[in-house]
């Protein structure tokens, strides 16, 4: 399989069986350098309802005729605005043409923001991922902090881990890497920095960090596919 990160929190997977995007923001994301136009997929993964996260998935899901995966309020939201979806809740799974997904806890919120009436639209729980495809198990935290659950993940048997070190919404450096310790990924890789001022961080010192407690890590180069 291989894997295109295209800043922020978004992830690009692409399998033997079919291909799935998590978390696509695109538009108004200064790292991405695709134009939502050219993302092909079969199925899109929303980690929870932040305007940064849900970004261009209904346009890519009328685009491909994708189906958005996605915990049960947010699903149905995102079926209301006339794309397929399929809902998951936190410990459940199903297997997809192109593998496994299963929906983890991820401690955050969870909302649509419409400004202009000043409504917030609640969109149920945020969550974490693993996804199985070709043989690998990848884990895409999502926007969280860490909590002391995160242990449990070691029995994924992870092959990657995709953890966010911005800090003031999510983990930062500090807790990402005793999260990285918890989880006992064959790699780790930092997300969700440098998109706004607010989560300014440095992601070569973090898996710096990381190596010299013994752990793989890299920055891995973004919008260019890597193989896993």
């Amino acid at each position: 399989m291989e894997i295109r990160y295209h800043g922020h929190s978004c992830l690009e997977l692409r399998g033997q069986k079919g291909s799935l995007i998590i978390d696509p923001f695109i538009t108004g994301n200064t790292h991405a350098k695709v134009s939502v136009s050219e993302i092909k997929v079969d199925y899109i993964y929303l980690t929870h309802g932040h305007g940064d996260h849900i970004g261009d998935a209904v346009q890519i899901a009328k685009n491909n005729d994708a189906t958005i995966i996605a915990p049960f309020e947010l699903s149905t939201y995102m079926g209301w605005q006339g794309v397929k979806a399929h809902p998951l809740h936190i410990g459940g799974s199903f297997a997809f043409p192109f593998g496994r997904v299963k929906a983890t806890q991820a401690f955050h919120g969870s909302g649509f923001v419409n400004e202009a009436n000043q409504q917030i639209v609640y969109l149920g729980m945020p969550s974490g991922v693993v996804v199985e495809m070709d043989g690998k198990r990848i884990y895409h935290a999502g926007d969280t902090g860490l909590f002391g659950d995160m242990k449990l993940l070691e029995n994924e048997q992870l092959d990657i881990a995709f953890l966010p070190i911005g800090d003031n919404f999510t983990m930062g450096p500090e807790d990402a890497l005793l999260a990285a310790e918890w989880i006992k990924a064959k790699k780790v890789v930092p997300i969700h920095f440098n998109t706004f001022p607010v989560i300014q961080q440095d992601p070569e010192q973090f898996v710096a960090r990381l190596k010299a407690k013994g752990m793989d890590s890299e920055v891995i180069p973004m919008n260019q596919w890597i193989k896993l």
